[in-house]
């Protein structure tokens, strides 16, 4: 009989009669979605060969075959002629039995001391603190493209809206700033949730810890750990840090999405406030008038899949005992699509945004609309003495014969509006102009071009060059 590893090169098959069935053995393989950990994984067990040999439980002979034999998968695994092999069923069994048809004996006194379950969260761990760092330097690129074209248009005027209504004149660099912020919160989650995921799990072998004099906080420091976990059991069942960085990832793609809504609108002709790169855009096979912001639409509904995958890894997690469980090969796919989505996402938009075309005039022209400069009539009559639940009736009288005429507040003349409250003055046409409003709006964070450019040099500092 030859070995186990020969013998369908299963790490348990001489414990059993009969071979997996073929079915099975393609629904319980995940090798064609985790191979991708592969480099993780060669960090990981390099890491433990070296603790290994430290700790005199192996050689330093064998340590030698095996940086050897890894150096060679590495490598063939970079050029794309390493073999998977499906009945190996993962990433982790397919490079063990590739290092031990290249360095022997070695090769199969690598896993001493560990198991696949703490090995595979090890990988795990490793692979998504990388893609977290990946997605922190795309959000810091995007912030600065939006921080870019805020700087550009601190001082052009459009509506601000609430309930999709025009309310007050903004700027749009006050507009883009607030999407900065946005951003500028994920970034912290991000971080945050970096903090946790940065913990080593190997070491818990199975479920219990090992017997085996192991040195977890000397792989810990190769590997770039913050620390160790600090119970076996949890360390191999616990997928938390998964589930926290998908959270994470699906507010930062509800922040995208917004956006987008946002692009689409103001791009449809009846806003008119923009146009995307036509890079960023499609036609349409019947209407060749059409223009249509796909990237835009796209990840607004990507954001829907990213929400969705985590909502799937909440209920994967949400009836497993301790401590590992096969459901936990569910994890990947979503978590890997989910960092996917976001950073391609994140990629695509900060080029986007920087190559946005502003039509100032459409956007100033809507601000006229609605009445925007209705609270700041009121404010002044304020400032004039009148209580403002008494300023606030006196304008909507103003705004409601605007409303019969067909025109805008800053359009009325002074005896009309003196006809609605005598404490009007001359110097009300200063408060009914759209500059006039948004400059009178300098409190800190308020949409007064000075207060928006001093936001923006706050930015610079602290954003990458």
């Amino acid at each position: 009989m030859s070995s186990s590893l020969d013998r369908k090169q299963q790490a348990w098959s001489a414990l059993f009669s009969e071979p997996v069935d073929a079915l099975v053995q393609r629904y319980t393989a995940s090798v064609d979605f985790d191979k991708r950990l592969a480099r993780f994984d060669i960090q990981g067990s390099l890491a433990h060969a070296r603790m290994l040999a430290a700790q005199h439980i192996i050689s330093s002979q064998d340590l030698a075959e095996i940086e050897r034999g890894m150096a060679q998968i590495q490598k063939d695994i970079v050029a794309g002629s390493f073999d998977w092999k499906l009945e190996l069923e993962d990433v982790h069994l397919n490079i063990e039995a590739r290092l031990t048809q290249l360095v022997g004996d070695a090769g199969k006194r690598l896993h001493t001391g560990r198991s696949r379950n703490d090995q595979v969260a090890t990988d795990i761990r490793l692979w998504l603190r990388d893609a977290i760092d990946r997605i922190q330097v795309a959000l810091g690129t995007l912030r600065v493209s939006l921080v870019d074209v805020a700087e550009a248009h601190a001082d052009t005027i459009m509506p601000g809206f609430t309930h999709l209504q025009v309310a007050q004149p903004v700027t749009l660099g006050h507009h883009l700033l607030a999407y900065v912020e946005m951003f500028g919160r994920d970034a912290e989650r991000l971080a945050d949730c970096r903090r946790r995921v940065n913990r080593l799990p190997l070491g818990a072998a199975a479920l219990a810890g090992t017997s085996y004099p192991l040195d977890r906080a000397m792989v810990a420091r190769e590997l770039g750990f913050d620390g160790i976990t600090a119970n076996s059991l949890d360390a191999v069942s616990d997928r938390d840090f998964a589930i926290e960085f998908c959270a994470a990832a699906s507010v930062a793609m509800v922040h995208v999405s917004r956006l987008s809504e946002e692009l689409v609108l103001w791009m449809s002709p009846a806003f008119g406030f923009i146009d995307l790169p036509d890079r960023y855009c499609t036609g349409s096979s019947i209407m060749p008038q059409k223009k249509n912001p796909d990237v835009p639409e796209l990840a607004r509904g990507k954001t829907g899949r990213v929400v969705g995958h985590l909502t799937a890894l909440l209920v994967l997690m949400k009836g497993q005992p301790l401590a590992y469980n096969k459901d936990n090969q569910e994890d990947k796919e979503p978590l890997f699509d989910t960092a996917d989505t976001l950073l391609d996402t994140l990629i695509l938009f900060a080029d986007m945004i920087r190559g946005i075309r502003v039509n100032a005039q459409a956007m100033q022209s809507a601000a006229r609309k609605g009445y925007a400069t209705a609270t700041d009539l009121a404010d002044y009559l304020v400032k004039k003495g009148l209580p403002f639940r008494d300023a606030h009736e006196v304008v909507a009288h103003a705004v409601r014969a605007c409303m019969q005429t067909g025109r805008d507040l800053g359009e009325m003349s002074l005896a009309e509006l003196q006809a609605l409250h005598p404490a009007v003055r001359a110097d009300v046409a200063d408060v009914l102009t759209l500059h006039g409003s948004v400059q009178s709006r300098a409190v800190p964070g308020g949409t007064a071009p000075e207060q928006v450019r001093a936001q923006i040099a706050k930015l610079r500092a602290e954003l990458p060059g």
